[in-house]
């Protein structure tokens, strides 16, 4: 090879490192009371860091999903093939209890130890997180029905990846999913027009389209139909008891911007058959705490993603040179990188107090406050992930376009959790509804925000504006995002000032608070101690 043709100032691949090794998370962790999680959320962010687990993730998205509907001979299965790599990923993730093993273990902080891998794994590979996610938020759902709880949750946290169309009781261990919206819907989950007609035996007869069913080939979905009584939950498993499969017909696969390791998928039910959830005419009530849980995880992995990018966008800087030194050292980039780290710290804080808040589900308290922070929390954090991976995308230049970066990934995966169990307008107008039908949850937000009063003057000046601002109810739809991205922020200040790194906290309230920041990201004000603030998220 000729020598013009030597490779120079390219950047070393980012393995062989920890990925808990993320102090943000690691604090959240022991303020949750799940300190004693910590050797397992570093022995999965070792192997998070390793160039097999990062093999495995690329090569999931690489070779998709493939829809086989029937066999050779023309019976109809309904199956989806996966490559071999997205069943490496899910058997560590149930093996580490990402998904419903929490709901079974009676440990202090369980909840928020299980955010913490849920987190770390997920920057691998953001598709299996879907399945592991709602497998998680399925349980408490499930058990308005102890009959079908008592069969299926002890499967469901079981520790064992056992992925086939079998009768579920006969399998190790079980996925759930869930399939609500319809084509004529949307988000308006009350248009539901799949129809359940009451059988003999107990069970019903669905007969409808669903517009997104992720995860077709989880073991066991649940579904919203309209009952005799009104719109209810519904238990459909893939094989039913006799050990024949359920008519859920899979009619196609969505051909996606991002998440394309995970199937998703349009679904009709040609008289499928299922079993109440709840009672009939309750079903958004019965089925809103799987969509609660599921929510958490749309803004962990979205700080989720925002850390994999900040991290990435360091490594990127401290290796590469422009203009007789690292980028890193340049005072534009490095306020660039630290504007990066101070939202992705400001999310991984946030998420870990309000998976928090999920383990003490006796404490009316944290239930007011878990409502209302977590409304906020999903639509700010998720809805900040899309530029948050754009500019981490750009620090690399033009590398960071091409696909072997990892960075476009990366960027299309962003959106997803925003839109996820309800786009930014959806989260908005749910957090006006959680102060208007549970004025206690504002209480409780409050009282939470408060535990740092006085502790930096440019947020308790936010503090004071944001209720003065909820005292103005005219047109507070018209300005609901505006209103909840302030009680976010706020939020998160708070935490930051009582928790935080202190160059942290005060890069976040002279920026956030104080009114010295631009649009972009990389505009900090003067008197920021980037370094200290970019040193959190160095690989070391």
């Amino acid at each position: 090879m000729p020598a013009t043709h030597e490779v120079l100032n390219q950047v070393p691949p980012l393995n062989g490192h920890d990925v808990a090794d993320d102090p943000a998370l690691l604090d959240g962790l022991e303020r949750a009371g799940a300190g004693w999680a910590a050797a397992e959320v570093h022995e999965l962010g070792r192997l998070a860091g390793t160039e097999l687990a990062q093999d495995w993730g690329r090569l999931v998205n690489e070779n998709e999903p493939v829809l086989r509907t029937h066999d050779r001979y023309g019976h109809r299965i309904d199956e989806v093939e996966f490559h071999p790599h997205w069943h490496d990923l899910m058997t560590v993730a149930v093996e580490h209890g990402l998904h419903g093993t929490p709901w079974r273990d009676p440990r202090e902080g369980v909840h928020a130890a299980r955010a913490a891998k849920f987190y770390v794994w997920g920057q691998v590979e953001a598709g299996h997180s879907c399945p592991i996610s709602m497998t998680y938020a399925a349980i408490p759902a499930l058990r308005a029905n102890p009959e079908l709880a008592a069969r299926y949750e002890p499967l469901l946290a079981a520790t064992e990846y056992d992925f086939g169309l079998r009768e579920p009781t006969t399998k190790r261990g079980l996925i759930a999913g869930m399939s609500m919206t319809e084509k004529q819907g949307g988000s308006d989950v009350r248009a539901n027009t799949t129809t359940a007609t009451p059988s003999a035996d107990g069970s019903y007869t669905l007969v409808g389209h669903k517009w997104f069913t992720s995860a077709p080939m989880s073991d066991m979905f649940l579904t919203l139909a309209q009952a005799p009584g009104g719109l209810s939950c519904f238990l459909l498993p893939r094989v039913l008891p006799d050990g024949s499969l359920n008519p859920i017909r899979l009619q196609r696969l969505k051909d996606k911007l991002g998440n394309r390791s995970n199937a998703s998928s349009e679904v009709e039910y040609d008289n499928a058959v299922g079993w109440l959830v709840g009672e009939e005419g309750r079903g958004v009530r019965t089925i809103i705490e799987m969509v609660n849980n599921t929510r958490l995880d749309c803004a962990l992995g979205s700080a989720s993603g925002m850390r994999l990018g900040a991290v990435r966008a360091v490594h990127h800087a401290t290796h590469r040179c422009a203009f007789g030194k690292a980028l890193v050292d340049q005072p534009l980039m490095a306020n660039v990188l630290a504007d990066l780290v101070l939202e992705s710290e400001a999310a991984t804080t946030v998420a870990m107090r309000l998976a928090a808040a999920g383990d003490r589900p006796g404490d009316p308290q944290e239930q007011a406050f878990r409502r209302l922070g977590l409304a906020v929390t999903k639509y700010w954090v998720c809805k900040r992930a899309p530029s948050h991976a754009a500019e981490a995308l750009e620090c690399f230049g033009g590398n960071g376009y091409v696909e072997e970066s990892g960075m476009p990934r990366l960027y299309c995966e962003a959106p997803l959790t925003s839109i996820w169990e309800g786009s930014g307008n959806v989260a908005a107008l749910d957090a006006l509804r959680a102060m208007g039908r549970q004025p206690e949850s504002v209480a409780a937000f409050f009282e939470e925000v408060e535990q740092a009063a006085g502790g930096d003057a440019r947020l308790d000046d936010a503090v004071d504006r944001v209720r003065k601002e909820l005292t103005d109810l005219d047109g507070i739809e018209y300005r609901a995002r505006r209103l909840v991205e302030s009680l976010a922020l706020v939020l998160q200040g708070s935490l930051l000032v009582r928790h935080g790194h202190p160059a942290v906290a005060d890069a976040f309230c002279a920026s956030r608070f104080g009114g010295d920041w631009g649009i972009a990201f990389g505009t900090l004000p003067s008197g920021v101690d980037t370094g200290a603030i970019i040193e959190r998220a160095s690989v070391r």
